[in-house]
């Protein structure tokens, strides 16, 4: 692995090998959805968690400070929206040029496996890799998984990511199921686990990251469960805890329920 490209992997994923990415791409395909109008203010106070940030050029430039970031995951594919026809019909969006110029640690994809725009997305993937490994930018696959693999399971998931590995994605992004660690083995780079939904408690959220991270996921790149949250401080602060100090469910509850007073 070239200097670069190792250099800036090792400011998005940390010394004992975990990462914590914040994504506040959501816009990009909803629009401003609840909790995230103003996404420069949703970030201020969970920043400090945060290992990385996953962000649109747009958003960054407008509000996020330069001064006080960490470092940025560039989402770099779009072009579909909720109330279009499909949310798969994705082009790549943003240049070499533009993504050097925002300085950006990585970039990151979707790919729609099994959808109409399989093949399609999986270019996007192809040729994105094709671009920026020559400058030493990683790129991050996210699997998401079309209406024909809305079940999520491991064999599943397991293909999508092993798909991406094979094109040459750095890391991938992917959804946790029962069984996470058939995923994990099957995929030879680092794996993190997409957030999803909302979920109904802080312990749902607690169990499945726990669980991901014990079969071998790297780390999370969660939003919803933590901007969406009446207490996203306390959140940030409890996955933290799960992610870069082992700590368990329970002892996250723990930290949650200091923090939020």
């Amino acid at each position: 692995m070239d200097w670069g490209k190792a250099n800036r992997l090792s400011q998005l994923i940390k010394s004992d090998g975990h990462c914590f990415f914040l994504p506040i791409d959501h816009g990009y395909f909803q629009g401003p959805t609840a909790r995230l109008e103003k996404p420069g203010e949703t970030i201020r106070p969970l920043l400090r968690w945060a290992d990385g940030l996953f962000v649109t050029r747009g958003v960054l430039r407008a509000c996020v400070d330069p001064a006080n970031s960490v470092p940025i995951i560039l989402r770099v594919s779009g072009c579909a929206s909720m109330v279009g026809r499909d949310l798969a019909n994705e082009e790549i969006t943003t240049s070499l040029d533009e993504i050097v110029r925002l300085n950006a640690q990585a970039v990151g994809v979707s790919v729609f496996i099994g959808t109409e725009y399989e093949r399609q997305t999986l270019k996007n993937l192809s040729d994105l890799v094709n671009l920026c490994e020559p400058a030493g930018i990683p790129v991050m696959a996210v699997t998401a998984v079309g209406r024909e693999l809305e079940k999520r399971d491991a064999r599943r998931l397991g293909l999508c990511s092993r798909i991406c590995a094979e094109l040459g994605a750095s890391v991938v992004k992917t959804y946790w199921c029962e069984n996470f660690d058939k995923v994990v083995e099957g995929c030879p780079v680092p794996v993190v686990i997409a957030g999803g939904p909302q979920c109904e408690t802080e312990m749902e959220v607690f169990n499945f990251v726990h669980d991901g991270m014990r079969r071998g996921a790297i780390g999370v790149n969660l939003g919803r469960n933590v901007w969406k949250h009446k207490q996203p401080p306390a959140m940030m602060k409890a996955l933290h805890a799960i992610i870069h100090k082992k700590a368990t469910p329970a002892e996250a509850l723990e930290v949650f329920g200091k923090e939020a007073g």
